[in-house]
């Protein structure tokens, strides 16, 4: 058995009391508890302020666990949150003054972290590496992009299905009528977005709204910008952190998204392929090792100034990528975005600078920038969950000493057909990461960072949340394919 990791043993009063005296100090009125569940969604409920105490981060407030996805059967609800001072920050967004804290979950009767929590998950992931030898530290930032949409309409019923998109800075408006008010043009024609200035670029002051906002409940920004896609496609680069930290932060930066763009009138979406013929939003994860103060991937001889650990770690990737897209790209919307033969990164080899590789080795000479980026992720993934997944495949990479496929630095969509039949590729379905998943995820158990119930409740949601119920309904396409037969 592993070391117990418990949220309660590592507070120290004096962070409490901080977070106690940021909430007199900022006229805070509320106090906000969010957890994430087990598909990456945040939850939350709301104390008054008059309620905070420092039991909230000793003793924790119950919930009901039976009502949260991927959690506990309804004759053994009970569950505990746990606040992690840490993470306190004044909400950038609520009207009233709100003060949010992240939360562990812990069973009530054994005081143990629970084992379906994402956040323990990716604790343990951390403790992990830090017991393991090879590292102490890792840092991950990923790169989340995402639509803007003006309006987004959607329904499914027994008789119809349909969905309509609109964007101002969608193509199809250029021959729009005028409704009252000229149709002044200025739009990106589809895979032309990245990335020209206003006035074709109609975003920029909401996405630098939203960085400000990010700011305000700081997180570090590096830079924002339009996408490929014309449509409202939008990234914004947070500077890397630990893993557990960076989860933490991509679900505050996926909050904040949200609702700087819903208090502006306009919808976001981190859908993975929302809109048909123009650019998915991948989620591309930076990733790097450090022992202490030294980093572990750099090599002065090495391809592309990669180590040995660090070219390892890479097989490792590259050898459970079809496992890891169960956590990493999991949703069926997931596999309208990786399809081969398009400029998705579906291709399981590693490059210097070539963009459709699985893997890329970003170009830097500097030592403490050496890292790697492993693409085929996207943002509708559970963070807690894919960033622990990926970690734990790239140290079962190094302790294997896995050797990933030679690099290949050309264009892979040039290749011949013999040429390309040598390449492997990664699945292409939501069922098929499921299965391959439940034959690839041994590595995953390692010191018990997942553990088998985690492993079987994902696959079992996903079978049928999602598979299931898709399966069994008419896709309007094949109307336009069928109808006639």
């Amino acid at each position: 058995m592993t070391e117990t990791i418990t949220r309660t043993e590592s507070i120290q009063p004096q962070e409490a009391q901080q977070v106690l005296a940021l909430a007199r100090s900022s006229g805070i009125k509320m106090v906000d508890l969010r957890f994430v569940d087990l598909l990456g969604i945040w939850q939350h409920f709301t104390l008054p302020v008059q309620e905070l105490s420092e039991t909230l981060f000793t003793e924790g407030a119950f919930f009901d666990g039976s009502s949260v996805k991927g959690f506990q059967a309804i004759n053994e609800s009970d569950m505990l949150l746990i606040a992690d001072a840490s993470t306190a920050v004044v909400d950038p967004v609520l009207r009233i003054p709100t003060l949010s804290i992240t939360c562990s979950v812990v069973d009530p009767f054994t005081k143990e972290p629970y084992s379906r929590d994402p956040r323990n998950i990716a604790r343990k992931a951390e403790a992990h590496l830090a017991r393991s030898g090879i590292a102490t530290t890792s840092y991950f930032g990923p790169e989340a992009e995402f639509y803007i949409f003006n309006s987004l309409r959607f329904d499914q019923n027994s008789h119809s299905s349909y969905y309509f998109i609109d964007s101002d800075e969608g193509i199809w408006n250029s021959g729009a009528p005028p409704n009252g008010k000229p149709n002044l043009g200025y739009r990106a024609r589809p895979k032309e977005g990245y990335f020209p200035v206003p006035p074709t670029d109609k975003l920029q002051d909401l996405r630098s709204e939203i960085v400000l906002r990010l700011i305000e409940a700081g997180i570090e920004v590096e830079l924002h910008h339009h996408e490929v896609g014309s449509a409202g496609q939008a990234e914004i680069d947070l500077r890397f952190s630990t893993l557990t930290d960076m989860a933490d932060r991509m679900m505050l930066y996926k909050y904040i998204v949200k609702n700087v763009c819903y208090q502006q009138g306009y919808t976001a979406t981190f859908m993975p392929k929302p809109v048909f013929g123009d650019n998915g939003s991948g989620m591309h994860v930076h990733q790097s090792l450090w022992d202490e103060n030294e980093p572990i991937f750099y090599d002065s001889d090495g391809y592309a100034l990669l180590s040995d650990e660090a070219r390892w770690y890479v097989g490792g990737l590259l050898a459970h990528t079809p496992a890891l897209l169960a956590l990493c790209a999991p949703t069926t919307n997931s596999y309208r975005r990786l399809v081969p033969g398009f400029e998705a990164p579906v291709n399981l080899v590693y490059s210097q600078r070539n963009r459709s590789a699985c893997v890329r080795i970003p170009v830097s000479s500097n030592p403490k920038a050496k890292r790697i980026e492993y693409r085929a992720p996207d943002p509708s993934a559970n963070p807690y969950l894919a960033f622990s997944a990926l970690l734990m495949a790239g140290l079962d990479g190094i302790r294997n000493r896995i050797e990933p496929p030679a690099p290949m630095d050309m264009d892979l969509y040039e290749l011949s057909a013999e040429e390309a039949r040598n390449v492997a590729s990664a699945p292409s379905s939501l069922g098929e990461v499921l299965n391959a998943l439940e034959q690839d995820h041994e590595f995953l158990l390692v010191d018990d960072v997942f553990t088998p119930d985690v492993i079987e409740q994902w696959v079992t949601l996903k079978r049928e949340r999602e598979l299931e119920p898709m399966a069994q309904r008419p896709h309007p396409y094949e109307f336009y394919l069928y109808h006639d037969v």
